[in-house]
């Protein structure tokens, strides 16, 4: 198993949590309050909180595999509840990862 997939993973997820999450605040929710169609609100919130919940497991052995802080597990959790929050922290992740692989090539 490579070493970097549980990390490639969180951040594969943490993508599309948060492209889920703009599905539903920007269309869903509207459906639902302006052209009373609620369903998809139910669709998509389910999707959303199944993704959500896949984040925070990974975020979690993230931080148990990585040695990540606590600091590290707020940040994420933080960020998986602002708008647009996952994709501005992409950057950081992706720089984590890259340096805990160069440190595993060592």
């Amino acid at each position: 198993m490579n070493p970097n997939s549980l990390f490639a993973w969180f951040r594969k997820i943490a993508w599309i949590e948060g492209v889920s999450y703009l599905l539903l605040v920007l269309i869903a929710m509207p459906l639902k309050y302006w052209f009373d169609q609620p369903q998809w609100v139910r669709i998509i919130g389910s999707a959303h909180g199944a993704l959500f919940v896949a984040f925070i497991i990974l975020a979690l052995l993230v931080m148990v595999k990585y040695k990540r802080s606590i600091v590290w597990g707020i940040k994420a959790f933080i960020s998986s509840l602002l708008p647009f929050g996952t994709f501005y922290m992409e950057k950081f992740w992706k720089k984590e990862e890259a340096e805990f692989v160069a440190k595993q090539a060592q």
